[in-house]
């Protein structure tokens, strides 16, 4: 396993925990109650949707660049926020080292 996919399957393991902790302790209701809690709350808000439409559109263009499918990817960066990414940057290193390629840039 390279650095690269280690980091990513260490942050998504991470993020994968406090999202359970979080949908156990106040539900994805919950979760988004509190994004809508005040104006701190708001600029938080509006930065993670900013962040995942900045990144849905990189992935849209990298998977057509690549000639692979996209759509489950946006469709849970649109459930739920980074795990999108997260899951197509793991898809992305698994499929490159799978059929031999280098390792994947990202930019």
């Amino acid at each position: 396993m390279n650095w690269t996919l280690g980091v990513l399957v260490l942050i998504t393991a991470a993020f994968a925990a406090l999202t359970g902790y979080s949908l156990q302790a106040v539900g994805y209701l919950g979760i988004w109650k509190a994004g809508l809690s005040g104006p701190g709350a708001y600029q938080i808000l509006a930065d993670l949707i900013i962040t995942c439409g900045l990144a849905m559109t990189w992935m849209l263009h990298d998977a057509r660049s690549r000639k692979t499918m996209v759509w489950p990817y946006l469709l849970i960066t649109l459930a739920s926020g980074a795990f999108g990414p997260l899951f197509y940057l793991l898809h992305r290193s698994w499929s490159s080292r799978r059929s031999g390629q280098s390792a994947p840039r990202y930019g």
